[in-house]
């Protein structure tokens, strides 16, 4: 394992090196250098372990999407492990996920009045306000001060990171561990596939509680040494002032909200016509080939679809850039994780055949935290069973056919929701399936 890959290592590299390049940008605040990253993680880290929270340590986050979220994830998780909640929560879902989390403290944005504050006092969980400081353009966090400490530490490759519950759809959420070595190598891993580069910039509209915005924009971004526009969540009618604005050369987002930025195409073209877009990727749920087809006409760029997941630091498979061949409906070919397709009795598959998308590698979680019946039926012979189906075509391109629970038995005959889905979007008539 490679002692030295951490996000304060990352940071603190690019800080060296090219002290005044522009890591985050946004419309409400001035803009971030690596040098003013570094100097608020380091605050954070003193701040932190004055507090009594180490490496390791859980501290949850309470803090709307934006440059304040964006910093405090990168700061906080160079020092302890980070677990993002959503704001939006209610009384019984904060008080679900910060006992099932054990959090050490909890972080509240000031500006927000979240009943995560009472919920985390019931619980004697200690609360730490962030004030966002109008001098630095970064924040200030008060509160919990009765103990003082001048150490500093910071975590190691092998520490946790990030800390975030599966879905919990179909049963009780489990809670993810990642660590540095976990999320910096995804990070890393879509640096390669998309080729970014220091000049690049990437429009994140996804949420900074999800790991699709926290690695698949923010995290890949500042591996690169490049920059990302942080607004306060996606807002589509938003969408197009911010591509004139700030010049992305990229943006991430899932199937819906693709959907919703083409909805308005039509009123903005002058506006695609001048953007400096040189791809669009689409992640998190299958992108329908209508969406496909129509974001590559509009906006004349590659469209690039990649598969991932929480257990694997989000990226599994990208398509690539041209020269490399796209193809339509296809979650694209590894970029970096070992796939292959599994079937009821564990055997591995061949080529064409459908089964279970099993995975491998030093992006994926080492296991769920307090969970050794999860375990158990997540991993098989050092293969971690994904939950989707799909098979593997002769070019190595994955196809996602669905989720084994939602299979449909009719009759002997195994359908999958997504594929009906799929042929519906095809109708002219049909703007979204589900």
């Amino acid at each position: 394992m490679t002692d030295s890959l951490c996000i304060y290592n990352i940071i603190k590299g690019h800080a060296e090196n090219s002290p005044d390049s522009i890591a985050i940008v946004s419309p409400s605040q001035k803009s971030v250098t690596y040098r003013d990253l570094l100097n608020q993680i380091n605050y954070v880290a003193k701040r932190l372990n004055s507090s009594v929270s180490g490496r390791n340590d859980i501290v949850a986050t309470v803090i709307p999407d934006g440059p304040d979220m964006a910093v405090a994830f990168v700061s906080i998780a160079s020092c302890t492990a980070c677990a993002p909640l959503n704001p939006g929560y209610g009384a019984d879902e904060f008080h679900f996920y910060l006992s099932d989390l054990n959090a050490k403290s909890i972080i509240v944005h000031s500006e927000i009045d979240s009943p995560a504050i009472e919920v985390a006092k019931s619980l004697h969980i200690p609360v730490i306000r962030l004030s966002p400081s109008s001098k630095e353009s970064m924040f200030t966090l008060t509160g919990n001060d009765h103990l003082k400490s001048e150490d500093i530490t910071f975590a190691g490759s092998e520490d946790t990171a990030l800390v975030l519950h599966t879905s919990g759809t179909t049963s009780r959420p489990k809670i993810v561990p990642l660590s540095h070595y976990n999320i910096c190598t995804s990070a890393c891993n879509i640096v390669k596939s998309l080729n970014l580069t220091a000049r690049d910039r990437c429009l994140n509209i996804m949420p900074l509680f999800h790991i699709h915005g926290l690695i698949g924009a923010l995290l890949s971004s500042m591996s690169a040494g490049a920059s990302v526009v942080c607004n306060q969540g996606f807002l589509a009618p938003e969408f197009f002032k911010l591509v004139k604005d700030f010049s992305p050369t990229w943006y991430t987002a899932v199937p819906t909200m693709h959907q919703s930025i083409l909805e308005r195409a039509v009123k903005n073209k002058e506006i695609i016509s001048e953007c400096k877009l040189r791809f669009i990727r689409s992640c998190s749920s299958s992108l329908p080939v209508k969406t496909f087809t129509q974001l590559k006409e509009i906006f004349k760029v590659p469209v690039i679809e990649a598969y991932g997941m929480t257990e694997a630091s989000h990226q599994i498979t990208s398509n690539p850039l041209p020269p490399g061949e796209t193809k339509e409906g296809s979650a694209g070919i590894t970029s970096g994780t070992e796939i292959a397709i599994m079937d009821e009795n564990d055997h591995i598959l061949t080529a064409e055949q459908k089964g279970e998308i099993v995975i491998k590698g030093p992006a994926i979680t080492a296991g769920y935290e307090n969970n050794r019946e999860g375990n158990k039926n997540a991993f098989t012979g050092g293969w971690f069973r994904t939950g989707d189906q799909g098979f593997i075509d002769k070019d190595g391109y994955l196809f996602i056919t669905g989720r084994i629970k939602e299979i449909i038995n009719r009759g002997g005959e195994k359908i999958s929701p997504g594929e009906v889905e799929e042929v519906l979007m095809k109708h002219p008539a049909v703007a979204q399936a589900v």
